[in-house]
């Protein structure tokens, strides 16, 4: 692994393309006399996502029931978790949602009921996955540890071998380890390398914050529970973790279809942090759309399906995508770059577990 301390995206390579990609993009929504951000789809949507997640919960406080059909809402509890992750706070903390900050910043305060923390959240994603997408050692989301490799350029173990087929049982505790380890790992790396998207914030407030949201965060979803049901406390457990995984599948599924795909690439800048392209041209090497077309698709994962158009106009939102990809894709093409996807969701799906398969083969070792 290349060994780096600043990664800088090439200054030298012709700035046209995006100039003129902006150019269009900016015309499209002047000619339509439409804001970037979300409008009323984007809320109404947002109400649908709430009500999944809400609602559930407020039943099961509230209604006798069988245990299975307690187990079937913290199921439906989960997809609305994923929903409102994908829908609402992630729109919200890129400042899309809405055209006023303090509707952005409420409505990206959602991450605290997803279990997640607004700084650490806004750091890998705001600032090392969507500056650094898909380079080792800098974008988070292509470090699983050492149990999954999602990259040619992480270490190789024998374990690997099998990753295609244990992976995807992995996936699910993405957010229940946001609940329990991963917001204090990352709270103590990021502000000790003084990492922060925006103002650098102070850290005993942040500390502060943190406790007490994961203080709240337990009171309500397992403190109460075992309070206000009639069951054993170890069965609130297991819907508890039932919840997590469904929403931690959904959202690692969706992520990973968008980057570890067989026709994304996994650039190293050179010994000296340089990159071979301008930070735009980069992200339509690294990214990838997939079933662009499917309206159940883009309306459940807030956009994502298109995450090219994503990663070049991050302050868009998701709602517009479906209407710019035209434009964004005629631009690449017109200047000779690649613009990646996959026309189904069920071919992305089976192309990331081939990728899967072909990181988790032993490396040649070069002469």
């Amino acid at each position: 692994m290349v060994n780096y301390k600043q990664v800088t995206f090439s200054r030298t390579e012709s700035a046209a393309f995006f100039k003129t990609l902006n150019k269009r993009v900016n015309q499209y929504f002047k000619e339509n006399k439409i804001a970037k951000t979300g409008n009323w789809k984007l809320y109404s949507k947002a109400i649908v996502m709430f009500s999944l997640f809400f609602i559930p919960l407020v039943l099961i406080l509230t209604v006798p029931m069988p245990q299975w059909a307690l187990l079937l809402l913290t199921i439906v509890i989960g997809i609305g978790m994923a929903g409102v992750g994908m829908n609402v706070m992630h729109d919200s903390n890129h400042d899309s949602f809405s055209s006023k900050k303090w509707v952005n910043k409420l409505m990206g305060s959602s991450i605290y009921i997803l279990a997640g923390n607004v700084y650490n959240w806004k750091v890998q994603h705001n600032v090392l996955h969507h500056t650094f997408t898909n380079i080792q050692g800098q974008d988070e989301d292509i470090d699983a540890g050492r149990i999954i490799r999602f990259s040619k350029h992480a270490k190789w173990l024998k374990i690997h071998k099998i990753q295609k087929y244990y992976s995807f049982f992995l996936y699910g505790l993405l957010t229940i380890n946001w609940a329990i380890t991963t917001d204090f790992k990352q709270m103590s790396s990021y502000l000790k390398r003084k990492l922060s998207y925006g103002k650098f914030p102070n850290p005993a407030t942040e500390w502060t914050k943190l406790i007490i949201s994961k203080l709240i965060y337990y009171a309500i979803w397992v403190a109460l529970p075992i309070l206000v049901l009639d069951i054993a406390w170890w069965k609130v457990l297991i819907g508890f973790f039932v919840m997590h995984y469904t929403a931690g599948m959904i959202l690692s599924v969706v992520f990973q279809l968008a980057h570890v795909v067989p026709n994304t690439d996994m650039p190293l800048p050179d010994k000296d942090g340089n990159m071979k392209h301008s930070w735009a041209v980069h992200q339509f090497y690294t990214t990838s759309n997939f079933a662009p077309t499917n309206k159940i698709v883009s309306y459940y994962t807030g956009g994502l399906n298109h995450q090219v158009e994503h990663h070049v106009f991050p302050h868009i939102s998701h709602i517009h995508y479906g209407k710019i990809a035209k434009i964004v894709k005629e631009t690449a093409l017109e200047f000779d770059l690649p613009y990646n996807e996959y026309k189904t969701m069920r071919r992305a799906v089976i192309e990331h577990f081939n990728q899967l398969k072909t990181l988790g083969k032993e490396p040649i070792l070069s002469v």
